[in-house]
């Protein structure tokens, strides 16, 4: 069992396994996907290389030596009529500058990531001055979303799951600004280690691992698009590891 994020994992499926003769099951867990692999119950954990849980999962002899993957990403969403003229910019900065200087309403993310990149943002862009259009509501992820909706306001969030709450009730929303490469949050491959947990798959979660490092794997990565999003969020990370694996 491989515990991922599914959306571009579940179409490369099929080709792993008239390949290796594997069969995998894909679970999602969302935030803690540490204790399923703790408890047996997966053999390949794909995770944010930031994710709280890596350092200890790894550092504690749960897991082997991660590998990069790929990249998700989060983006500047915001209402349609893009009040401050930011669709489509490759320099988050700039859209950053235009919603200042426009004084356009932009609802604070405070989850730490989306928190973390606006903090950069703001400092490139030379800290402008922030008036009653920056609202702070102390929501974060989902609800932030839910705020910028309510507010007509841009925000920070990732975009796999901001398409998923989208699906589930009407935003009026849209990622915007999607293209700079601070936006990209690169995710790990870890296979868990079989001295450590009971019954493990770890011919499986290898042959896996070394098939989405592939270059043709990793070339199909780049191209996969969302079926409501004609744009690229997912990103091949596999040349941040050793040339040879």
């Amino acid at each position: 069992m491989v515990n991922v994020p599914d959306d571009v994992i579940r179409p490369l499926m099929p080709d792993f396994t008239k390949q290796s003769g594997q069969q995998t099951e894909i679970v999602y867990t969302g935030n803690d996907p540490f204790a399923v692999a703790r408890d047996g119950k997966a053999d390949l954990i794909i995770a944010h290389y930031g994710h709280e849980g890596v350092a200890p999962f790894v550092t504690g002899g749960f897991g082997l030596w991660p590998h990069a993957v790929f990249a998700n990403q989060i983006a500047l969403i915001g209402p349609p009529s893009d009040p401050a003229h930011v669709r489509g910019l490759t320099d988050a900065t700039e859209a950053m500058r235009r919603i200042a200087a426009t004084r356009s309403r932009f609802v604070v993310n405070n989850s730490a990531g989306n928190r973390y990149v606006e903090d950069i943002l703001w400092l490139r862009a030379g800290s402008p001055a922030k008036g009653d259009w920056y609202l702070d509501r102390h929501s974060q992820g989902p609800q932030a979303a839910r705020d910028a909706a309510k507010e007509g306001a841009y925000t920070l969030w990732g975009v796999p799951p901001f398409l998923r709450l989208k699906r589930q009730s009407a935003l009026n929303l849209e990622p915007l600004v999607t293209a700079d490469s601070i936006f990209q949050r690169v995710m790990v491959a870890i296979v868990v280690n079989p001295q450590k947990v009971s019954g493990v798959n770890e011919a499986g979660a290898d042959a896996l691992q070394t098939f989405l490092l592939t270059p043709s794997t990793q070339a199909r990565i780049s191209a996969f698009r969302y079926p409501d999003l004609d744009k690229q969020v997912w990103w091949p990370a596999g040349r941040h590891n050793n040339a040879q694996e």
